[in-house]
């Protein structure tokens, strides 16, 4: 009876609806943990594999998470390596490992150094893995998605980044909490670079269908385009007033790096305004970055090419013009 309730169970035992959920984080800093506790608690793996250079730490966060388990789902974590085998056949494979942003540094300042720990995390990452979907949320995230996809040789379906995911539910909030509505009941998107020159889409701000901004920011009065430029500015400021009041952004990045795995896994043809490679619209091309995107379990299926107003779409492509130029400096 004893070796009966105290056998381990194969790490090949499938769950009722058939094969296990395996999902690997490569990175367990704040961002990664966040991921991770998120993904714990919402029932998203079943199996989940941390991985980090500091293993001692790993192993705390880890034994933390575990002594957890009693109130969630049932699922497996445990710290490992990328040169044991218990990380192939993963699902997906999330990295937020980086070189972390410092106060009043711009996500494209990290590009360089986060590109040199990318040369030698890929490679591993696809031999283990050569079929899995790359989930790229270290910043500056469309660069290094780029990055990724150049290095991996995957499809481009196959490299996502979390690209605007968070602006636009930074977005959707304010917007929301300047009308008193719930903020899932507001549609508006924020395209391009998950950065500076990031777009807010004002033309397809809406309320059950009610276009708040119709025909864009440029048709609204210079007190109405005032009030709404203050809100974009919040959003666009948001991660650096975070980072000079705690250090880091977390806590929401993780949720919404949770709802794209989901959409993967569940294989639910969501939208999302995570980062892809670009199939030429609106003049864009040979870059990642952030457009809705239907996400199920192929990956990024296919993006949507949003029309935009001549401003909007100027913008779209000055961002773009941004990503080109920090992409031709970097040395792959």
């Amino acid at each position: 009876m004893f070796e009966q309730l105290f056998s381990v169970p194969s790490e090949g035992d499938r769950t009722s609806t058939g094969q296990r959920r395996k999902g690997v984080i490569i990175g367990a800093g704040q961002v990664g943990m966040a991921c991770a506790y998120s993904m714990l608690i919402q029932n998203t793996f079943d199996d989940l594999i941390l991985v980090d250079v500091n293993q001692r730490k790993l192993e705390g966060e880890v034994m933390d998470l575990s002594h957890g388990l009693p109130f969630v789902e049932p699922i497996s974590v445990r710290a490992s390596t990328l040169e044991e085998s218990n990380i192939d056949a993963a699902d997906i494979v999330i990295i937020t490992a980086g070189a972390k942003q410092n106060p009043a540094e711009s996500r494209l300042a990290l590009v360089q150094r986060n590109v040199e720990i990318f040369k030698q995390l890929i490679p591993q990452i696809v031999q283990r893995c050569p079929n899995t979907i790359l989930l790229i949320v270290s910043n500056p995230v469309d660069v290094m998605t780029y990055v990724s996809w150049k290095l991996s040789g995957l499809p481009s379906s196959s490299v996502i980044g979390s690209g605007t995911v968070l602006d636009t539910a930074r977005f959707r909030y304010l917007l929301a909490e300047k009308l008193q509505l719930d903020p899932r009941s507001l549609h508006a998107y924020i395209i391009g670079e998950h950065g500076d020159s990031e777009v807010p889409v004002w033309s397809k701000v809406n309320v059950s269908g009610m276009n708040l901004c119709e025909g864009g920011l440029e048709n609204r009065t210079d007190a109405e385009a005032n009030q709404l430029h203050a809100i974009f500015e919040q959003v666009k400021q948001a991660a650096y007033e975070i980072i000079d009041r705690k250090g880091a952004t977390s806590y929401a990045i993780g949720l919404g790096v949770t709802q794209i795995v989901r959409a993967i896994l569940r294989d639910q043809n969501r939208v999302l305004t995570v980062s892809t490679l670009i199939p030429g619209f609106h003049g864009v091309q040979d870059v990642c970055l952030s457009l809705p995107t239907v996400i199920n379990r192929h990956g990024a299926s296919r993006v949507l090419d949003l029309s935009l107003t001549p401003s909007e779409e100027k913008q779209f492509q000055q961002s773009s013009k941004v990503l080109r130029e920090i992409i031709a400096q970097i040395k792959l």
